[in-house]
């Protein structure tokens, strides 16, 4: 009985966890928001101590700002920390892309070709007016872009990249609005220089690719 009681706790901490983080991604906590712990039980179905451990842990990955005895609050958004991620994103990605572009097998090449095409689609569909679409393109965004780097042969690279990848798509969601035919362009030009192997081009199109990006985001005027 205490061992089901234990994986009962875990598996309500892991969902607690996944959906806070979701909800800071989304901005349906956004920024600046303070993390009331009994306001949280309510809405997650976590105990306070619980809910300490998670908003620790998302105070490591940059997310939450912990207040020492004032509690915590939603990380702040500014052009400086887009920025910061950016270039930490540039990093991760460009070494990860070298890596898998040198070993990707045939199973790697038909990851990358199922998650362009599925983002395809739903980039269409974003560019016909359907905006409703948004949350599902974040989700097949991050999809492609993992499965370009998915043969570099290191998990703790992708994970490190997993998380500031969500960092730099909760400023897209901020924003609130899809970059339009040109981010489907560039996409469609990385999946390209995937097929051929070309890493020197892939890279530069991805520096290309990330700072449209973030250009786009501060002129919005969201941030």
């Amino acid at each position: 009985m205490a061992d089901e009681g234990q994986q009962l706790d875990e598996g309500v901490a892991d969902l607690a966890f996944r959906r806070i983080r979701g909800d800071i991604i989304a901005g349906t906590l956004p920024p600046g928001r303070k993390l009331k712990l009994d306001t949280l039980k309510a809405q997650y179905g976590a105990s306070v101590s619980t809910l300490r451990e998670i908003l620790n842990r998302l105070a490591s990955e940059s997310l939450i700002v912990a207040e020492g005895q004032r509690g915590f609050e939603v990380a702040p958004a500014s052009a400086e920390n887009l920025l910061e991620v950016a270039d930490l994103r540039l990093l991760l990605e460009s070494h990860a892309i070298r890596l898998s572009l040198a070993s990707g097998d045939l199973d790697w090449e038909g990851r990358v070709v199922a998650a362009h095409h599925k983002l395809s689609v739903i980039e269409a569909q974003l560019l016909r007016g359907e905006i409703e679409r948004t949350a599902q393109w974040v989700r097949y965004d991050f999809t492609f872009h993992n499965a370009l780097i998915s043969a570099c042969g290191s998990q703790t690279l992708l994970a490190l990249h997993a998380s500031v990848f969500d960092r730099f798509i909760r400023y897209h969601m901020l924003a609130a609005s899809f970059r339009g035919a040109d981010v489907m362009s560039d996409h469609k030009a990385l999946f390209e220089l995937a097929m051929e192997r070309n890493a020197d081009a892939i890279v530069a199109k991805l520096a290309t690719h990330i700072r449209s990006g973030v250009d786009y985001v501060l002129s919005t005027g969201r941030i």
